[in-house]
């Protein structure tokens, strides 16, 4: 009886701690979604995340937390390029997840060499 009550009492603890985290920590995106809604980015970043101009960044391979982060900042306005404001500006949370997994999953970031 005293070992089902701590598990309890430590499932109960977990899930009042994940309550308190930002949504943004909370979310896990889902990469099918994200390439489903990815449909926008390809005419700049590529169908898989490799940019067809220099001009625009590579996406593939790119870390999730940093994609996740860089979208959410162009939607608040703290990351400032018109271009992506307007793309991003309608994003949900959840959509930022969905296509930062969706990046993150694709090859990339291979050859990290200086030239």
């Amino acid at each position: 009886m005293i070992r089902q009550t701590s598990i309890f009492a430590g499932t109960a603890l977990a899930i009042a701690l994940a309550g308190l985290l930002p949504a943004e920590l909370q979310a896990a995106g889902d990469p099918q979604s994200g390439k489903e809604k990815a449909q926008v980015c390809e005419a700049c970043h590529g169908a898989t995340g490799e940019s067809v101009d220099p001009s625009y960044p590579n996406l593939a391979g790119q870390h999730e937390s940093y994609l996740v982060k860089a979208l959410s900042d162009y939607r608040s306005g703290a990351r400032d390029n018109a271009i992506m404001k307007g793309f991003a500006g309608s994003l949900s949370n959840q959509d930022i997840e969905d296509l930062a997994a969706w990046y993150a999953n694709q090859d990339g970031l291979k050859d990290l060499s200086i030239k």
